[in-house]
Order: C-alpha cells, then sequence, then structure tokens
C-alpha cells in the first residue's frame, strides 16, 4: 500500500512536471492581440479556433443540444462555425445517444439545421488530435477527464499551432522570434485524411472531407502554396477570390464574353465545385466543400473515382479531374451527361 502511495506521488508529481514544462513556452492567443488586434480578431471569426471550444464558450453560440442534453452535460464542443456541431459529455467522449442512451441523431448540421448519426451508439473517445488543438501530446488526459485522449496547450487550432510558441516572442517582440510559416505541409497536417499523397479518399460518391491537400496535389495547382489563394488568418469561404485571370488573363477575357462569364458566374463554379462533403450532401453531385481539383474532363463517360483494392480491403479514391455532373448537372439538374459533354468540350475554345 505504501508503495502504491509513492508510486501515485511521483508520477503526478512526473505529470504534473511534465505539463507544466510543455506549456511554458505557449503563451496561449490572447496575449497576441495586444500587438495583434487585427489579425487577432479576423482569427477569432476564421472557424480555427471553433475546432474545439469549452461549453462555457460554446453555449453563446445557441447551438441546439442532441436529446435530453443541456449545458451542464456538456464539456466541450467540436466545430460548430461553419459546417457541424458535435458535442462532448462531461466524462470527455463524444455523445453518440439521447441522454437516456436511446437511439438519436447527435451531428447538427448548420447548413441546413438537420441532426445526423455520428457513431451511433458507440461510446466514442475524443482522439481527434492534433488537428483541434495547438501543441498536441498523445500522452495524458485533458481535464483528467477519461474519454480525452492525449493532453494540449489550448483548445482549437490558435496562433501558436501555425506560428509555434510566443514565449520568447512575447519577451523580445521581433521577427526573429516567431516562425512565419508559409509550406503547403503546415495546412496539410490537417487539410487530409490518411496521409498528404496526391489522391484523395472518397466515399458515397463524393471526396471526403478535409482533404484540400491531396486534392491540391493531384491537380494542376500541385506547386501552389495555399496563401497564394488565401489569407490564413481569415475564414476560406470568405476570402475566396476569383484570382484566376492573375494567371489566365487571355482564358478569364474570353470567357467574361460568355452567357456564364456575363451572368457572373465565377472560375470556381466550374473549376472548384462543391464536390466533397463535410455534413451534408445539397443534391445527388452537389456536396457542401468546394473540391481543389481544377481540371476538368468533359468526356461523357470520364469517371471520377476509382477503386484500389489492398490487403483484402477496397478503398475509393477520386483522381485528379472532375467530371461534368459535377461541373455541369449540379447546376444543370434537368440535363445528362452526354448534353453537358457536348457543351463543356472546348468550352474555352468555343465562346
Amino acid at each position: 500500500m505504501k508503495t502504491k502511495l509513492i508510486l501515485f506521488i511521483l508520477s503526478t508529481f512526473c505529470i504534473f512536471s511534465l505539463s507544466t514544462a510543455f506549456a511554458d513556452d505557449y503563451v496561449g492567443s490572447e496575449k497576441c492581440f495586444d500587438c495583434h488586434a487585427e489579425h487577432y480578431n479576423k482569427w477569432q471569426a476564421s472557424g480555427h479556433p471553433w475546432k474545439l471550444r469549452k461549453s462555457e464558450k460554446a453555449q453563446y453560440s445557441k447551438l441546439p443540444l442532441p436529446p435530453g442534453y443541456s449545458w451542464d452535460d456538456i464539456s466541450y464542443v467540436i466545430g460548430g462555425a461553419i459546417k457541424k456541431a458535435r458535442f462532448i459529455d462531461n466524462d470527455g467522449y463524444i455523445i453518440t445517444t439521447a441522454k437516456d442512451g436511446s437511439e438519436a441523431k447527435t451531428q447538427y448540421n448548420l447548413e441546413d439545421g438537420s441532426w445526423s448519426f455520428y457513431h451511433k451508439g458507440e461510446k466514442k473517445p475524443y482522439k481527434c488530435g492534433p488537428c483541434h488543438m495547438t501543441a498536441y501530446s498523445p500522452d495524458g488526459h485533458q481535464d483528467n477527464l477519461e474519454g480525452m485522449i492525449g493532453t494540449w496547450a489550448e483548445d482549437g487550432i490558435s496562433c501558436e499551432e501555425c506560428h509555434g510558441p510566443g514565449e520568447k516572442h512575447l519577451q523580445n517582440p521581433v521577427k526573429e522570434t516567431i516562425k512565419k510559416m508559409t509550406e503547403v505541409d503546415l495546412c496539410g497536417k490537417c487539410h487530409q485524411r490518411g496521409g498528404t499523397g496526391p489522391e484523395p479518399p472518397a466515399s458515397g460518391g463524393f471526396i471526403r472531407h478535409h482533404e484540400q491537400i491531396n486534392e491540391l496535389k493531384a491537380g494542376a495547382h500541385g506547386d501552389l502554396s495555399c496563401i497564394e489563394c488565401h489569407n490564413p488568418h481569415e475564414r476560406a469561404i470568405l476570402v475566396q477570390k476569383n484570382i484566376c485571370a492573375e494567371c489566365h488573363e487571355d482564358i478569364a477575357a474570353s470567357y467574361a464574353e460568355t452567357l456564364h462569364g456575363k451572368q457572373d458566374t465565377e472560375c470556381i463554379e466550374c473549376h472548384m465545385p462543391k464536390a466533397s462533403k463535410s455534413a451534408i450532401s445539397v443534391a445527388t453531385y452537389t456536396g457542401d466543400v468546394r473540391t481543389h481539383i481544377v481540371e476538368i474532363n468533359t468526356a461523357a463517360d470520364a469517371d471520377m473515382f476509382k477503386e484500389v483494392e489492398k490487403d483484402g480491403k477496397k478503398t475509393t479514391y477520386a483522381k485528379g479531374f472532375v467530371t461534368v455532373e459535377y461541373t455541369c448537372l449540379s447546376c444543370h439538374a434537368s440535363r445528362d451527361k452526354v448534353w453537358a459533354s457536348k457543351y463543356a468540350t472546348n468550352f474555352h475554345e468555343n465562346n
């Protein structure tokens, strides 16, 4: 008994010491506000800090809760900014049933106010590191909650997740004491599933969500950096700009004279269609996330997906192009692929 007590005290001391040392270099995003108020305020609205929030913050978002739950039963909310929200109970497990244990849809979809099943009825620990928090470590349990796998310095994707720990910069606020990272793989750490290879995983007729790096590398823009089109401090859907003309000036000029151009249909409507799905599909060929694959294969018989079998397991991947059902039929829903192929082939040359 005495030995167990000594071991418990030592292990507690070690955990405390490690967590203290772990957090020492990280000062928290609020410290950045004093000097970088504009960037801080844009980041607050970007969705990145919403990836994980304690319930005392999240409850002011006026999100509905799964059946039977009150905010007293919620420790954290996952997401809730743009696409969807999931909820974590007071033991750190993601809620997958109604409070009484009965079957219930527990993922709230912001775009249309619907609910979806999420790992229905499972006891689902929260193990979403490192993509929903800052300075993630797989060791321990955040807030000592059994279901929370790992520990971290700050909830959500904060300034220091991309710029590195800020203690030295706080003491000596010069450029040399903080990181300015522009590498694609920094974004790719989270905006991918199963690696940053150039084959985006797909399922159910759509590219899976958070595959932007895979899509980028699979397509014609594989050499571009994310920040060439996106301000990393702002919400991507707000700063997605029609900047294609900067590199494709002649095509953009001719396109402006077409029917689509005159009605202000932007390039991204066809070259970045909503062929990916995060929470819901809006229609048969319309998801809720734009793909970063820009090449269009206009052949009527082109298949955007391929199935690969390895070790007896079949996996579906998207190819390096989108097809006309996603680019044309998402608007022209009464038509078919043959019609779309006829008018889409050599579109820029014919118009």
